[in-house]
């Protein structure tokens, strides 16, 4: 488990109050609550924003305004700038993964730049940038909106973060093969008492593939009963009220 602070999260002039929110909400999604914004286009506080969260109120009421990317992280050792393209800037290039793994492994705070919604980061953006962060998609078509980019880089760096898991539920173990033929049997006698073995030249075949069927998933004994339980009801059903 990693001991480096959790990234901060910035927005930098975002143009919509709900795209802000899905940010928000896909931040916590996976753990993150620092949410700075860059001169927010509509201002800061905005209604809009609280709906589209979806309940991730402790990031939108503690989502801090900046007038400037280079306040924003000021604080921060580690900047990357996530963008489609260099923009004539010569940096270090990583992919979602490899910049969790290096803001996992770094002891001092780092920050990711998300542009705006329509045009992305400027070139003097992403010159304020140690590296720059850059998502591997479809190069016919690479538009990917605020949130998706946010949660995308959020999730990489949630692999190391120890977040609660649920809790796993054990399978039951397979059955004893006594039970498992014990239903072959019962199903093959109410096949057969059904008709259903028919022409008889192909019986051999038939019941083989059945056989094969029953005994490939690994059915537990509490499902082997219940296989049990609806044959007998089929054969023998109870009558009508």
């Amino acid at each position: 488990m990693s001991n480096s602070p959790p990234p901060a999260i910035v927005l930098v002039r975002p143009q919509l109050a709900e795209n802000i929110g899905k940010a928000a909400r896909a931040m916590l999604n996976f753990g993150l609550t620092d949410l700075r914004l860059v001169s927010p286009r509509d201002g800061w506080p905005n209604p809009d924003a609280g709906p589209a969260a979806s309940g991730a109120d402790e990031v939108i009421g503690n989502a801090r305004v900046f007038d400037s990317v280079a306040e924003a992280v000021a604080d921060c050792a580690h900047v990357y700038a996530t963008t489609v393209r260099k923009r004539g800037v010569t940096k270090p290039v990583a992919d979602p993964a490899e910049a969790a793994a290096a803001i996992r492994g770094a002891p001092e705070r780092s920050a990711v730049l998300f542009g705006p919604e329509r045009a992305g980061l400027e070139t003097d953006d992403v010159a304020l940038a140690r590296a720059i962060l850059t998502v591997p998609v479809n190069p016919g078509f690479g538009s990917l909106n605020l949130a998706q980019a946010v949660i995308l880089v959020a999730y990489e760096w949630s692999k190391g973060a120890a977040l609660p898991q649920p809790p796993k539920t054990e399978l039951a173990p397979p059955a004893p093969h006594e039970e498992l033929e014990g239903l072959i049997v019962q199903l093959d006698a109410a096949l057969d008492y059904a008709g259903f073995y028919f022409p008889p030249d192909k019986v051999p075949t038939t019941k083989r593939v059945i056989r094969s069927i029953l005994t490939k998933p690994g059915w537990s004994t509490p499902e082997v009963r219940t296989l049990r339980g609806a044959i007998a009801a089929l054969i023998n059903p109870r009558p009508k009220s």
